[in-house]
């Protein structure tokens, strides 16, 4: 294993604050649009857009279209992966924030099925896609100017700030809807308040635009552009060369993601369905318990990122996904005593949990493939996990909510991905000490 030559410190012009606050700032924004979403589904998608007679089926509908940006984010991560690892980390940066805030925006706008019918969930899924083809470009992008601009033996802590921007936007995001929710009527907040949160994205958008433009690209990837032009190795094709050389890792990051994705979608998006719709308890209560818990959790992932740097990733890694499988079964023990406190409990240690998978993860992953192709590798593999993973937790929780009228099923279905995933690190060697510039795939 490979030993980081330099100790510590940034270079070509970009502070370690400057390239993180970039990072973290456009990755709350793009996360607050796509987590908006989420939230939405649970809570109005299901009654304006997909109408039925039975709740838990509407809300199905909802969330079927909610998987469609999943499965779009492979796509964006072998598309921007590819430019990625071509032409910079910045410009994707840029487009990725674009496409994002403008989709949601135009989610605000759009009419309701009773409005104009059919064509109302047709617009709304064109939409999503949108947003997932963005977000798929965005993760790799966001923790690669990190982790490639930020050397020596902190790389975890400073690499885990861009996924702290995941709960970050999933807070501002549920705190909006829950101001709305609170000084609105009910039907005040469906016939129009709900919009106002989609359209505060553009907003947004410019604030992270402004952020990112001035930050410098990764001096990594200019060294290694320099030195394969010279060399004539640039990679045309960076994929093939993922899927050449770097099989194992990508298999590595989709299992490593797999629980952890799944418990996230559980924890921040079929709770809400849980408890609003099956416990019949009023959407403030699950609103706000995702509100103090997603701070929470936003101050756990770097403390995880941290202690990763001292123990290594795989250790944390391995206590998350041991403990989420675990935690699975008194979290929906808790929500069902429909005490706020205990709610908010169940759901805080469950992402504090996730926190020890998400907080490593951008430099357990970076670390994994060569500079080269980088982009490329690191989001295939997380991108790919999302579509069996991410984007089926909210369905398949539902439905087996709705078939068996019990939670143990759904308990058991997350305690069985925490099987997958320890299997998957387990496999996988520690990372923590790589040089971010050799080529691990040779």
């Amino acid at each position: 294993m490979t030993t980081e030559s330099e100790s510590t410190g940034t270079s070509h012009g970009s502070s370690t604050a400057r390239v993180v606050g970039a990072s973290l700032v456009g990755t709350t924004v793009e996360w607050y649009d796509f987590f908006l979403y989420g939230s939405a589904a649970a809570l109005v998608f299901n009654r304006l857009f997909f109408p039925a007679g039975d709740p838990l089926m509407g809300t199905l509908l909802a969330f079927i279209t909610y998987a469609v940006g999943f499965v779009a984010r492979p796509l964006g991560g072998v598309v921007f992966g590819h430019y990625g690892d071509r032409i910079g980390r910045k410009k994707l940066l840029v487009v990725s924030l674009l496409m994002m805030g403008g989709a949601t925006f135009a989610i605000g706008l759009l009419p309701t099925y009773q409005a104009v019918g059919v064509l109302a969930p047709l617009l709304l899924t064109a939409l999503r896609l949108v947003q997932g083809f963005a977000i798929g470009g965005e993760w790799g992008a966001a923790v690669l100017m990190v982790s490639e601009h930020r050397s020596g033996g902190h790389r975890g802590f400073w690499a885990s700030w861009p996924q702290a921007g995941v709960p970050l936007g999933n807070l501002l995001g549920t705190a909006v809807l829950a101001v709305l929710a609170a000084v609105q009527s009910e039907e005040a907040f469906l016939a129009w308040g709900w919009r106002v949160a989609f359209l505060l994205s553009g907003v947004l958008v410019l604030v992270g635009l402004w952020v990112r433009l001035a930050v410098a690209e990764s001096p990594l990837f200019v060294e290694a552009t320099r030195q394969s032009r010279q060399a004539g190795t640039e990679p045309r094709r960076p994929l093939v060369e993922v899927l050449r050389r770097y099989r194992g890792e990508v298999l590595t990051a989709m299992g490593a993601r797999f629980a952890e994705n799944v418990v996230y979608y559980v924890l921040t998006s079929f709770v809400l369905t849980y408890v609003a719709v099956y416990l019949e308890l009023p959407r403030s209560v699950a609103l706000n318990a995702s509100l103090i818990a997603a701070t929470v959790h936003f101050i756990s992932i770097p403390l995880w990122g941290a202690l990763s740097d001292r123990v290594g990733r795989r250790p944390v890694y391995l206590f998350g996904a041991i403990g989420t499988g675990i935690w699975a079964f008194p979290f929906f023990v808790l929500l069902d005593t429909r005490s706020f406190f205990e709610i908010t409990a169940a759901t805080t240690v469950g992402l504090v949990l996730h926190g020890a998978m998400y907080g490593p993860q951008a430099a357990y992953f970076a670390e994994l493939f060569g500079t080269k192709v980088r982009y490329s590798g690191a989001s295939i593999g997380y991108q790919l996990s999302s579509i069996v993973a991410g984007s089926l937790a909210p369905i398949i929780a539902t439905a087996l909510l709705r078939g068996f009228g019990s939670a143990t099923p759904i308990a058991i279905y997350v305690a069985l991905c925490s099987v997958v995933t320890i299997w998957a690190v387990l496999r996988s060697p520690e990372t923590r000490h790589r040089d971010l510039a050799a080529d691990h795939g040779v």
